[in-house]
Parts: structure tokens; sequence; C-alpha cells
């Protein structure tokens, strides 16, 4: 065993989904760097089924106005959707599956749900706070066009990226997980 964690292990285990982050987000340039860390993610045949799209700024209120529109929801002049505003950097996730006689839809949507995972980390480890949110309306039709979703793909939500304080990222440091009881989690096949 070494004696020091290994980074990338420890990185995995510290992670944390922040409801709440704060102002600031990576640039286009950054996003792209990290996004070798997707690199690695399970891809049977390699064809890259996800595809990723930024929303900041005014994108924010155009989504925002999708969910109500989907909801029913008529807002006041000068209202609006807070809830895309909870970050400077939404990241929409999109299964965009390939045809492929080898490789099963489900299996697709998998690796573009791995492929976000991987980018939730290395966004983390860069030092910014990320959470992944949904809800019922994220493939609902406004929600979809807006994102310019095809028939087959699926949005699976969107990365809120946003800066950490040290205060708070010192109190996650503080008080780490409980480890992971693995017996229900890990067993030999019956029989």
């Amino acid at each position: 065993m070494a004696s020091s964690p290994d980074p990338v292990l420890q990185a995995m285990a510290t992670r944390r989904s922040l409801a709440k982050v704060g102002p600031g987000a990576p640039t286009d340039d950054e996003l792209r760097e990290l996004l070798a860390a997707v690199t690695p993610v399970a891809d049977h045949k390699a064809l890259r089924p996800w595809r990723l799209l930024t929303l900041r700024g005014d994108d924010r209120v155009r989504l925002g106005e999708a969910l109500d529109a989907a909801a029913g929801t008529e807002r006041g002049p000068g209202e609006r959707n807070g809830k895309p505003f909870r970050a400077d950097l939404l990241i929409a996730i999109v299964a965009s599956p390939k045809a492929h006689p080898s490789v099963p839809e489900w299996e697709q949507h998998a690796t573009a749900a791995g492929a976000a995972h991987l980018l939730e980390l290395a966004l983390w480890r860069a030092g910014w706070g990320v959470m992944w949110r949904t809800g019922l309306l994220v493939n609902a039709p406004e929600v979809r066009t807006l994102h310019g979703l095809r028939s087959d793909e699926l949005l699976m939500g969107w990365l809120y990226v946003g800066s950490v304080d040290d205060e708070l990222r010192a109190r996650i440091a503080e008080s780490p997980r409980k480890p992971l009881d693995t017996a229900p989690f890990l067993a030999a096949l019956p029989g």
C-alpha cells in the first residue's frame, strides 16, 4: 500500500455535489483541457455518443423561459426563473446515440453519463464546484427545442459550475464522508 494517498482516488473520494456555488466559471478553453479527462470513459466501439452545450449569460434566461413554458408558469414583468442562475456556467449533457448493431442505445446513455461524471471529477479536481441537476421538465418539448436536440437525443441534465470559497472547501476537507460499507454492493455471482 502506498504511503501517500493516490491523488486521483483522493479527488474521487472528496468530490461533493455543491448545491450552491460562487461566481466565476472555467472558460471554454479550460473546459476543452478538462475534457481530456473524459477520454477513458467506457465507450464500446468508441462512438462518443454524447455532446455538451455551455449555457452562460443570456442563455440562462432562455433556459428559464423554456422551463417556465414547459411548466405553464407565467411571470410578471422583470421577473425570471432563478433556477438557471444558481451558477455562472451550466453545461448541458446530451446523450447522442449513434446507430450501431453492437451497441444498444441504453449502453450509449450509460457512456454519456460516465463522460459527464468524469467531467464532474475533473472540474472538482481543478477547483470548481459542481452540481448535476435534472428535473421533471429536462426533456419537455420546450427545453429540448432550446437545446436543439434531435428526436433520438436525450438531455441528461446540466452541470452547474462555479467557484468554491476557501471556507467551504476547508469545511469539506475537515468533515470527510463516512466510508462506503461495500458489503451490500459487492458480491459474487449466486449459485
